[in-house]
Order: structure tokens, then sequence, then C-alpha cells
């Protein structure tokens, strides 16, 4: 069974009628520039082959009705009108909130059915997968004259307005955006994107992606605090966003003597060097050298992350050294951090021995089974059927 043909058996089942159609987006890796989206900085992920999918139809009994394969028995129905953040809460909070913000383009309803394989919690934006599904079926379906870019705003606010996770704007650029074989060099102040070439199999190479199994969530706990952590350090640098602190050594400022200013100094100095980390990549990607290259600016880019911002974890930081010490080029921890996943960039003829010693280093570490797979650059969302 295709799995097309298993969203629209899920959804008969669920509803006892045929979807409109189906629609699926991806998940998203970023090759680099962690938290530099709020930032107003430059980002460059790749979506990956895993996606979400939704079998959706309009109604016009006016209510919204939410099923899911990954969450059967939690069927979660409501009129339209009464949709509002926080309710309903938990996985449906992320199509209704889509639902929400395009609420007078469906006054009569949808039913939405979710299906899909990108991991959750994982740090590979599930979150972002679904809402982008949903809003290109309602886009198709009832607002025709939205824009890939609208779209982008659309289930951004969803996350940050309804569900309360104050995220940035990569995570749905990534899924409505990017192209197969290829990673999506981000302008996030003026939204600006460019395509790069990302071929890692014609080099011999592979990005491999490594779930730990510790999930996080960004609409609670320390992703917050690091938005406001850079939020506070732009205001006392006087700039509007840390995108325009030219160079570390302008940081100098915050540096007051105080614990608090010596947080503020590691947050700031992370998003300047991070902003950095992203041009050498692309400039690299785009040289001669070839991507082999990039893998020093990753492994400095986990540094960074666990160092100077505080986000990583015992078993992030595990991955990414058994990987280094079994022959990747370079490995990093990604997504919002506090748990999640790696990658690193290996040989691709050494996946299997890279993956052994990250498996291996786990089990005498007494953590859970890790899961692995190699990353390919795909396809953003799109209409299946």
């Amino acid at each position: 069974m295709t799995v097309v043909e298993r969203a629209r058996a899920a959804f008969a089942a669920a509803f006892g009628a045929d979807p409109d159609g189906v629609w699926a987006a991806p998940g998203r890796v970023n090759v680099i520039g962690e938290h530099t989206d709020y930032n107003e900085g430059f980002v460059l992920p790749v979506a990956l082959p895993h996606t979400t999918r939704a079998a959706v139809a309009l109604r016009d009994d006016g209510l919204v009705s939410l099923a899911s394969v990954q969450h059967p028995g939690d069927r979660v129905e409501l009129p339209v009108a009464d949709l509002a953040p926080g309710r309903p809460g938990g996985w449906a909070g992320y199509p209704a909130g889509v639902v929400h913000e395009l609420r007078d383009r469906v006054p009569g309803g949808v039913s939405v059915l979710v299906d899909g394989d990108v991991p959750s919690g994982a740090g590979l934006s599930s979150s972002a997968a679904l809402e982008c599904a949903v809003a290109l079926a309602l886009r198709d379906l009832a607002a025709p004259g939205l824009t890939p870019a609208d779209l982008v705003d659309v289930a951004r606010r969803a996350e940050n307005d309804f569900v309360g996770a104050p995220t940035g704007i990569l995570d749905q650029s990534a899924s409505m955006l990017c192209t197969a074989g290829h990673a999506l060099f981000l302008d996030t102040r003026d939204r600006s994107a460019v395509q790069v070439p990302f071929d890692l199999a014609a080099a011999g190479l592979a990005l491999l992606v490594v779930d730990t199994g510790t999930t996080h969530d960004h609409a609670t706990g320390g992703y917050g605090d690091r938005r406001r952590e850079c939020e506070q350090a732009a205001g006392r640098l006087g700039v509007a966003a840390l995108r325009d602190v030219p160079d570390v050594a302008a940081l100098a400022v915050l540096d007051d003597g105080t614990a608090e200013g010596a947080v503020l100094l590691r947050r700031a100095r992370h998003i300047v060097t991070e902003n950095a980390r992203v041009l050498e990549v692309v400039a690299t990607l785009r040289g001669a050298a070839g991507p082999a290259a990039i893998g020093p600016v990753l492994t400095a880019g986990h540094a960074s992350l666990r160092d100077d911002f505080q986000i990583s974890t015992t078993e992030l930081d595990a991955a990414v050294a058994a990987a280094l010490d079994a022959g990747a080029l370079g490995a990093r921890m990604v997504g919002g951090g506090f748990g999640g996943s790696a990658i690193a960039l290996v040989p691709a003829d050494a996946v299997d021995a890279v993956t052994g010693a990250v498996t291996t280093r786990f089990a005498e570490a007494r953590f859970g089974a890790p899961r692995t797979f190699v990353a390919v650059p795909s396809a953003g969302a799109q209409r299946l059927a």
C-alpha cells in the first residue's frame, strides 16, 4: 500500500468518505545555522525524505475534525469558531492552528487525517511538517492566492501564536521551500532564499542522522529562555537583532562582571559565530574544495551550541564524540536542543562503522538505542493526490 493509499484508507475509516486530496510536507535537518533564525540571521537546512501526510476534505457544518494514524482514539472535533490558542492542545494544536489562521477561508470547516514518519521530538521539525502539509492543502482547496511565503507565515503563526512555541521561520521555510538535491540558504531577515547544490553522494559522502531518542518540546523550557536571552543581549548592544553584530570583539560590552552579563555574552557569541559558520559553509559548497571541507565547521558549531548556548545533552555529546572517533569528518547536534538528534558528515563507505560506533557508545553508557538514517536532500511540501 502506498502512502497515498494508506492516507485515503485511514481518512475513509475515520470520516466515512473520501478526502478531497492528500498533501505531504517533509521534516528537515539543518546543515548549519542553529538558533540564528529568530535573530534575523542565516540558516542552511535540507528537507528530509520523511514526510507528514494530510488527507483533507472541506466540510459544510462548521466543524474542524482531526484524526491521526499515530494517535488512534484521540479524535478531536470542535466548531471552527471555538478554535483558540491552546484549544485544542497536544498534537491536534498544530493542524488546528493552521485552520485558525485560515478560518475565514474555511468557515464550513474541514476534516484532516494525519499520517507520517517524521520522528516526533527528535529536532527534525515534525511540527512544521504537519503545519505545512495542512497549510498547503487549505491553500489548494480554499485559498489559491496564497504564495509559498504566505504559507510559511501561516504555519509559523500557528506554531508561535496558537501552540505557543517561540520558533523562528527556519522549520516552516525548509518544509515549504527546499528542493531535492539542494540545501536552502535562507536569509531570515529579508527572506531571500537560494538553492545551494548539496549532492553528497556524488562526493562519496553521506549525512548520517542520529536520533538520540531524547525528546524535547519547543513550547516549554529552555528554547524560550534562549530566545529571551538573545533579545536581551541585542538590547544591551543597541542593535535590532544579533544579526547586526559585526564580530565577536563587539560583544565585549556584555561582559560587565555579572553572572547575567556572562550568560548573555555566551549566547550572543554563539549567534555571531554561527552566522559566520553558515556563510563559510555556503562559500565552501560553492567553491572547489567540495563538501568534505565543511566537516570541521560542523564540529565547531557543536562546540558552540554545547559551551556557549548550553543546549546540548549527554546523549548528543556522546553521539558527536563517537561519530568523530569512528571517522566522521564533522558532527554536531541539530535542532532546538535539550534532546533530539545529531548529524555526522561521513564517507559513504563508513556509514555502517560510524553507526556501529554510536550504537556501541550508547549501549556502554546505558542510553536507549539510537535511531540512525542517512538524510537525502529532498523536495518540499507538495500535493500527492
